[in-house]
Order: C-alpha cells, then structure tokens, then sequence
C-alpha cells in the first residue's frame, strides 16, 4: 500500500475493542491484542497510546494501522538480516481464517508460533531519552561509559547496545547490562542478538537518512521457535518503538522535535504527569498532531 492509500484507510475515531474478533484472546498488551488461531498467532495493532509504561486515556485513531504498515515495510527491508515471524503470504492468511473486516487486517500480522525473549533489545546512536538521563546521573548507559561533556541528543562515536528486562504491564522496564543480559538469556544468544540489533539498527539508520529523518534509537524484540531459531518479531522500526527525528531540524542540548511519542512524552513531562496511573487524558491538539506525526514518519519512508 502507498502512504496515501494508508491514509485514506484510517479511522475516524480510536479502535481499542476488538472483542468481536472470532478466536480466542491469549493476551493484552499496551498496545496489541493478541489471539489464538490454532497454529498461529493473530497480531492487533490496537489504537492505543501508551507512555512511561502507562496506557494513556486516549487512543491515537488509526495509530494501529500504521504502526502495522510500516512494521510490514521494515521486516521486507531487514529479510537479509534476519527472518521474521510473518506468515508468508498475509492476504491469504486472512481469507483462510474468515477474517474479512478490511480494518482489522490492516492493523493485524497472522505470525508463528514463537517464544519471545525475557529481555528488550534497544539500539542507541544519540544520546537521548532515558539514556541521557543515565549519562547525566552516572556517565554511562547500561554500563557503557560514554565520553565526557556530552550534551543532549548527541551522535555517539558508534551505536551502542542497551537492553532492558521485560516489565509486566504498567511496570517499568530496567535497564541492564551485558552480563545481566547474558544471564537472563545466556552468552551465547545474548551475544547473536547483540550483534543482530546493532546491524539492524545501522541498516534502519540508513535508510532513515535516505528519507530525511534521524533514527536516534529504537527497540527490537526476538523470539525462537522449537529449534532454537532465531526470528525478529513484534514491532519493528515504528514510532511506537523508536525515535524519529526530522534531520533539518536536528540540533543538540535539547530533545529535537520528533516524529514519535516523544511528543506526547514531552507534554507528559510539560503538565508534570507522575508516571502513575491513572494516567491523564490528552488534549485533542495533542492527539492530532501525534497522528500527522505517526503519518509524516510513514510517508518519508514509503514515498
């Protein structure tokens, strides 16, 4: 689909019900609903928003959509990298499955069976977000000691590796090591998907540039299936899970305009929000401009 198309098809109001959906429902996420069909998965991308590890009162409408779109783009960029949980051909997934709502297949991914990692794994080339709030307070990020005198938004030397664990809903997620990844998953693994998410996060950089945009950092998740494959799942390279930013506009000591939720994050930060539910409801403004926010990312890249 082209970015217009995309945005032809979004919804006029926030879709988080999805109870009408005729397979059973295994999980709620942030974000994404997820249902049993048998052999496979179902992936819904719901329109909810979520900040600090707390879901906001509103929805974005149609944030599931293009966070699903342009997780479809990046996982046929990144083939030569690493495969991916997609089922090969979608369309006839969905047919197959009587699943016709022309909606839900737009925010949806039919995926394997895997079993996902305990940890996230988070690519950083800028200094920005909760790692710049590590490096003011320590020097380093997740035990990786930075040069001094660094101001914010910086470009690091080289990309850096940052893992986090895996918080239950309205937890925060932690910030680790390389030796506490390594013992949450082992060295081995540990090591592959370390590698494997800064080379994708160096691929995604490139191609940001090429569109006019900066990925500062971003998060990757992997699962393996009964082999011990390994696959890249979930999200890939969206707003919801990285940091865009405009390159013409770029500039450090301060948090560049972007075209994420740092937006919202910012105007969390702004009314001094405490990060705990219930969290607050967001201004209509603030919901439209996050939406032509999500949707300028996706034309830079698909255009």
């Amino acid at each position: 689909m082209t970015s217009a198309e995309i945005a032809a098809a979004l919804p006029a109001e926030a879709r988080t019900d999805f109870s009408a959906v005729p397979h059973p429902l295994i999980a709620s996420g942030k974000v994404r609903e997820i249902f049993d069909l048998g052999d496979a998965l179902l992936l819904v991308a719901s329109d909810r928003l979520s900040a600090f590890d707390v879901i906001l009162a509103n929805g974005i409408p149609g944030k599931g959509i293009i966070l699903t779109q342009m997780s479809l783009w990046w996982f046929a960029q990144t083939r030569g990298l690493i495969q991916n949980h997609l089922l090969p051909d979608q369309a006839a997934e969905f047919a197959k499955r009587g699943l016709h709502d022309r909606d839900l297949q737009l925010r949806s991914m039919i995926v394997r069976k895997l079993k996902p990692l305990a940890i996230e794994c988070v690519a950083r080339g800028y200094l920005i977000g909760s790692g710049w709030k590590s490096y003011q307070e320590s020097g380093a990020v997740c035990g990786i000691k930075l040069p001094t005198g660094l101001k914010q938004a910086a470009k690091l030397a080289e990309p850096i590796f940052t893992p986090t664990t895996k918080a239950p809903k309205g937890q925060h997620d932690e910030a680790i090591n390389d030796a506490q990844g390594a013992a949450i998953i082992g060295p081995k693994l540990y090591e592959k998907v370390k590698t494997l998410s800064l080379q994708l996060y160096t691929l995604g950089h490139e191609l940001a540039k090429q569109a006019g945009m900066i990925l500062a950092d971003t998060k990757f998740e992997f699962g393996t299936d009964a082999a011990g494959n390994l696959y890249l799942i979930d999200e890939v390279l969206t707003p919801d899970s990285s940091r865009y930013w405009p390159a013409a506009e770029y500039r450090t000591d301060c948090s560049p305009p972007s075209y994420d939720k740092q937006f919202v994050r910012d105007h969390l930060l702004a009314i001094k929000w405490d990060q705990k539910p219930p969290a607050p409801h967001l201004p209509a403004d603030v919901i439209a401009r996050t939406r032509e926010k999500y949707l300028t990312a996706l034309n830079n890249l698909l255009s």
